[in-house]
């Protein structure tokens, strides 16, 4: 099944990742979310085009997220929040050392990220809009790594996925203040407004967590440039849809 990949991610053996696309000829333009008002059922369908990807024995988390930085270590394998959602999981970082669990990660301009430990198997997915981006969720991701599963920050392999590139994310002189510190995130646009690459925020706070340059890619392309493609909420008008980043090791 056709899908977006990450070199870094395919190199690794006992690795599976899935980041969707628009298709126009699906239900939805290939929706994968249950929180934005459009058909369950049409959802669920897409869902399990997904399922089919990764086997029959697999199981699924998928938080809602609310641009936190609350991080959930799912350590049972079960599925939750894949065929409605789960209220009671609210988070914007999810971690696991189980295989067979996908985490999965929904967007449509945000930043999806994920990461894996070769050395401990361990696996993460992250949501980080800007509000999540500013409470440094990625950093704090790494480090609940640490804590959980005594990953080194310098084995990791992270992927900055398709997101809202700084050639077209313009923020208010609010949001700006939040990242003026970090070299490369800000800088001006045409129509006088500050200009924010929320890539190079996530990247510079992994380099910061302790990963090494080498081992984390980024992705190129911008939701809002390539809207054809991938669900974008600003280029959209607020769409409904959106895209899923997901990662699940295998054995």
């Amino acid at each position: 099944m056709h899908h977006y990949r990450s070199r870094i991610l395919e190199e690794l053996q006992g690795i599976k990742h899935y980041i969707s696309e628009k298709r126009a000829a699906e239900p939805l333009g290939f929706s994968l979310a249950l929180h934005t008002g459009e058909d369950p059922a049409l959802v669920g369908a897409n869902r399990r085009r997904v399922a089919e990807f990764f086997g029959p024995d697999a199981s699924f988390v998928s938080a809602l997220q609310v641009h936190g930085d609350r991080i959930y270590a799912v350590e049972r394998s079960e599925s939750r929040g894949w065929e409605l959602p789960d209220e009671s999981l609210k988070a914007d970082a999810l971690i696991t050392r189980l295989p067979k669990v996908v985490l999965t990660i929904l967007t449509a301009d945000c930043v999806p990220i994920l990461l894996t430990d070769p050395v401990t198997g361990a696996v993460g997915a992250v949501h980080a809009g800007w509000k999540g981006s500013a409470l440094k969720i990625v950093e704090k991701t790494v480090a609940r790594l640490q804590e959980a599963y005594g990953v080194n920050p310098a084995d990791l392999r992270a992927f900055i996925g398709p997101s809202i590139g700084g050639c077209c994310y313009e923020v208010g002189e609010e949001v700006a203040e939040e990242f003026r510190g970090v070299e490369g995130a800000v800088h001006p646009g045409t129509r006088g407004r500050p200009m924010l690459d929320l890539k190079e925020v996530n990247h510079t706070q992994l380099l910061a967590a302790g990963l090494c340059d080498r081992q984390i890619e980024i992705s190129p392309v911008c939701t809002v440039c390539e809207r054809e493609r991938f669900f974008s909420y600003r280029a959209e008008g607020g769409c409904s849809g959106r895209f899923m980043s997901c990662i699940m090791r295998e054995g």
